[in-house]
C-alpha cells in the first residue's frame, strides 16, 4: 500500500511541475503543449534521439542507485559525484595503461572503476564509523579531492598529451560500445550499411552499460529484499540501537553500504568513460552526474526499481528541453520543471493535508446534517 501512495504521490508532484513549468512558459509567450511536444518529441521522435536518452540515462541509473542504496541503510551519500570521477580515472588508466585481449580488458576496466568509487565510499564510511565524521561533510570534502586528483592525473604524460585538455583515448580492446564490435566484422559492416533503423540506433555511443545498469538494479534490489546483508544493512539504518542489541556490527555495516554505494557512482564513472567519452579532460566544473542522481533516487522514492523510470524520465527531459532553443524560449524550464517535481516528492505531508481536507470539505454537509439530526432526537 505505501508503494502505491508514493506512486500516486509521485505522479502528483510531476503534474504540479509541468503544471507550474506551463505557467512560466506563458509568461514567455510560448505555448506550453508546444513546448512540451518539443521536448517529447526532441526525446523520442527519432531512434537516434531515444538511444541518446537511454545512453544518458545510464549513469544517472548507477548514481541515483548509489544515492538511494544509502538512503535506504540510514545514510546520506552526498559523494557521489566524487565516486563518480575517481570511477572514470581508474577506468581511463586500466584503459590505456594496462593492454589486455578485447572484452577481457572492458571487463578489467570496469572492474577498477567500481573498486576506486568503493575506496572513496569506503573512506567516507571509515570516517563515520570509526571517528563519527558526518558523512555529508566527509563526502563533500572527497568530491573536491577526486575533481582535483583527476585534473592532477592529466599532468602526466603517459596519460595526456601536453598540447591537448584531454587524456589520450583509451585503447579499443578497452571500449564497450556495441557499434564498435559490429565494424570489427566485414559481415557486420555489410549488414550496417543495409539497415538504417539499426545504423540510426547504434550511431549515438550505444553501449553495454545500461545493461550493466538493469543488472546493478535488480542485484541492489535483490540484496535489500532477499538477503541477510541487505536486512543488516537496513536495521542499522533503521534503528543502529536496536540492531547493535541483536548483534549486527554497527560499524563493518557503515563501511560496507558506503562503499557498495560508492562502488556503482564508479561503475557508472568508468562506464561513460569507456563507453561514451573513451577519454577525459581537465575539468573546470563537475559534470554533475553524481548531484543528478540525487534528484533521479528523490523522484524514484528511493526505491531501486524506481530508478529506472526515474532516470529515463530525467534523462528524457534534459535532452528533449535542450530543443526548447528551436521555439525561442530557454532550456533552463526544464530544470525549474525537475525542481518543482523534487519539492513536491519532498513535501509527502503536504498531499496527506490537501487529501484531509479535500475529505473534510466533501463530507462536511452528510457530518452537518447528520449532527443536527441527533439534535432532533
Amino acid at each position: 500500500m505505501k508503494i502505491n501512495k508514493r506512486f500516486v504521490y509521485t505522479l502528483i508532484a510531476i503534474l504540479f511541475g509541468v503544471l507550474i513549468g506551463s505557467v512560466i512558459l506563458i509568461i514567455n509567450n510560448i505555448n506550453p503543449v508546444e513546448a512540451y511536444k518539443v521536448i517529447f518529441l526532441g526525446s523520442f521522435g527519432k531512434p537516434k534521439y531515444i538511444s541518446w536518452v537511454l545512453v544518458r540515462a545510464c549513469p544517472y541509473i548507477l548514481t541515483g542507485l548509489s544515492v538511494a542504496f544509502a538512503f535506504q541503510t540510514g545514510l546520506f551519500n552526498i559523494g557521489a559525484e566524487g565516486q563518480y570521477i575517481v570511477g572514470g580515472l581508474g577506468a581511463l588508466i586500466v584503459g590505456i595503461l594496462v593492454p589486455m585481449p578485447p572484452v577481457i580488458h572492458a571487463i578489467v576496466a570496469l572492474f577498477v572503476g567500481g573498486i576506486c568509487g568503493a575506496i572513496w565510499g569506503g573512506i567516507v564510511g571509515y570516517l563515520k564509523a570509526k571517528h563519527e565524521v558526518n558523512e555529508v561533510i566527509s563526502s563533500i570534502m572527497l568530491n573536491w579531492v577526486a575533481f582535483y586528483l583527476s585534473n592532477f592525473a592529466l599532468t602526466f604524460h603517459s596519460l595526456r598529451n601536453i598540447e591537448s585538455d584531454n587524456s589520450y583515448p583509451i585503447l579499443e580492446s578497452a571500449s564497450i560500445r556495441i557499434l564498435g564490435l559490429w565494424k570489427k566484422s566485414e559481415a557486420g559492416k555489410e549488414f550496417l550499411r543495409s539497415n538504417k533503423f539499426i545504423r540510426d540506433i547504434l550511431n549515438p555511443p550505444v553501449n553495454w552499460g545500461i545493461i550493466f545498469a538493469i543488472i546493478c538494479v535488480i542485484v541492489i534490489w535483490y540484496i535489500l529484499k532477499k538477503t541477510t546483508l541487505g536486512y543488516e544493512l537496513k536495521a542499522v539504518g533503521f534503528n543502529s540501537s536496536a540492531a547493535e542489541y541483536a548483534g549486527i556490527n554497527i560499524n563493518s555495516s557503515i563501511v560496507k553500504s558506503m562503499a557498495i554505494s560508492g562502488a556503482l557512482s564508479g561503475l557508472a564513472g568508468a562506464i561513460m568513460v569507456l563507453g561514451v567519452n573513451h577519454n577525459i579532460g581537465r575539468m573546470s566544473s563537475t559534470e554533475g552526474y553524481g548531484f543528478d542522481g540525487m534528484a533521479v533516487a528523490l523522484i524514484a522514492g528511493n526505491s531501486p526499481i524506481g530508478i529506472i523510470p526515474s532516470a529515463i524520465l530525467y534523462s528524457a527531459l534534459n535532452y528533449g528541453g535542450a530543443k526548447l532553443t528551436t521555439i525561442g524560449t530557454y532550456s533552463e524550464v526544464v530544470k525549474i520543471v525537475i525542481g518543482i517535481i523534487i519539492i513536491f516528492i519532498s513535501m509527502p505531508k503536504l498531499f496527506e493535508i490537501l487529501k484531509q481536507r479535500g475529505f473534510k470539505i466533501f463530507k462536511g454537509p452528510k457530518s452537518a446534517s447528520g449532527n443536527e439530526a441527533k439534535k432532533d432526537e
